[in-house]
């Protein structure tokens, strides 16, 4: 059995007192917001339990849940809710729960007449769903399932449901207001809007950038990214590139960033010397492209650890922030976008 972590094994790490320690965990004064905020990485990191959080564990329950994730999200290059699986899989054994992933197939989606097999055989007491589903299915889920349920990297405005979701809005902001920074004006924003609330609401967020700086949403700077029908972008999709070309690109994900940008040096741009390309979320599948895509890093660690918290605590019958709750990433500069 592992030794428990001590706030003395804590402080040594860190050089400071258990006292500095303690009054950080508990929110108390007297401890930097910068040194606080190392203290509490690090205790979670090494597993800390308070003594009162060590004798809840010990009382709560063990729960099975469920992660539900359609097919149309997990294709060759969609690697990212891979990711998200893994960090809330990881979230759960931490809190002595267990996931078991159901993938939708396009089939159970559109047909939308039965519960996933999970539900259908009481394997779980709560669902964790990540990334948007079709509406009737989804619908179906919300009126069929009898557990308690959470949304993850989406929200959906026809239900009344607890969410956790990245900074969308003001991510794309500060990613368009970078370009901004850097010197360019001429700014397109590529992605298929009303697809998926997080593609509508990074538009809106670089939209808002565009007015701030004085400059007003084009049309023909607005470009599709996949079939709005199907999420589909395979060999058939073409990017419908403008005839007057702007000296940015901002891209609702690093996917269409990197897909995008052997487009553009297809046609003879080279990136960034011609053109400057950024993405969000900070994650691409190796091999999409050679150029290294200033994004917006969503902070999938924390969306996990709020979601798993949140469903637990759902699971148990106890108070908790319900609604949507937001999850701020940060930006990371690298090689794809140049100063003008």
């Amino acid at each position: 059995m592992a030794k428990a972590v001590r706030l003395a094994d804590i402080a040594k790490i860190l050089n400071v007192s258990t006292v500095t320690v303690s009054k950080a965990l508990s929110d108390q004064k007297g401890v930097s917001e910068e040194m606080r905020d190392k203290i509490k990485q690090l205790a979670e990191e090494m597993g800390y339990q308070s003594p009162s959080e060590a004798r809840r564990m010990k009382e709560r329950k063990s729960y099975n849940i469920g992660i539900i994730i359609s097919d149309r999200y997990l294709d060759q290059y969609e690697s990212f809710y891979w990711k998200m699986y893994r960090a809330v899989a990881t979230k759960a054994i931490s809190k002595e729960c267990f996931t078991m992933l159901e993938v939708l197939s396009a089939e159970a989606e559109q047909e939308h007449r039965e519960l996933p097999r999970l539900l259908q055989e009481n394997k779980v007491q709560g669902v964790i769903i990540i990334g948007l589903l079709k509406e009737d299915y989804l619908n179906m889920l919300i009126r069929d399932a009898q557990v308690p349920m959470l949304f993850l990297d989406f929200y959906d405005k026809e239900h009344d449901c607890d969410c956790v979701v990245t900074d969308n809005f003001y991510g794309m902001y500060k990613v368009t207001d970078y370009l901004f920074e850097m010197g360019h004006k001429d700014i397109a924003y590529v992605g298929t809007l009303l697809y998926t609330g997080s593609i509508t609401d990074r538009y809106f967020g670089y939209a808002k950038a565009l007015l701030e700086h004085g400059q007003q949403v084009r049309e023909d700077w607005v470009i599709e990214d996949r079939n709005l029908s199907d999420g589909q972008r395979g060999d058939d999709f073409e990017f419908r590139l403008p005839e007057q070309m702007p000296t940015a690109f901002v891209c609702n994900c690093d996917l269409t960033a990197g897909i995008l940008i052997n487009v553009l040096e297809k046609k003879g741009y080279r990136v960034p010397e011609d053109i400057s390309v950024a993405g969000f979320d900070n994650f691409i599948h190796p091999g999409i492209c050679n150029v290294e895509i200033t994004s917006y890093e969503v902070d999938i660690k924390e969306m996990a650890r709020k979601a798993i918290n949140t469903l637990i605590k759902k699971m148990n019958g106890e108070s908790y922030k319900q609604g949507i709750t937001v999850v701020d990433g940060h930006m990371v500069v690298k090689s794809s976008v140049k100063r003008i």
